[in-house]
């Protein structure tokens, strides 16, 4: 004899029946999954005030960067640009910027002064 039973044929149908009611079961519908609200901390519920979208705080930190963000790039910086370019290399006057000191020696006058320098003073007593 070839072929189920009819017991054999109902008992795979109703196996067929399950495991297809068991897989759509598996689904999860748009709702799902269900979870309880979430209970906040302390420390929660003040962060999640503090950084509100338009709030004060924001509004005033926001302007006060933008602020500093304009000094900085569109001051600052080129007024120490324009001033170091200045000092190096457009400055005329003697002495304005120094190198190195020039030597002095008796007789020279001092140019920002007008004064001589007095001649050097001979302490000689012993042979060193």
């Amino acid at each position: 004899m070839s072929g189920y039973t009819a017991d054999e044929r109902l008992r795979l149908e109703q196996l067929r029946t399950l495991r297809r009611r068991w897989m759509k079961d598996q689904e999860l519908s748009p709702r799902e999954p269900v979870l309880p609200p979430a209970k906040k901390g302390a420390i929660d519920r003040f962060w999640g005030n503090f950084l509100q979208q338009r709030s004060l705080w924001r509004i005033y930190t926001f302007k006060a960067y933008n602020a500093s963000v304009f000094a900085v790039t569109k001051l600052l910086i080129p007024a120490w640009i324009v001033h170091y370019y200045v000092k190096y290399h457009i400055d005329t006057k003697p002495y304005g910027i120094v190198n190195l000191k020039p030597r002095l020696f008796p007789g020279d006058i001092i140019l920002e002064t007008g004064e001589v320098l007095p001649p050097l003073e001979d302490d000689h007593k012993g042979h060193h």
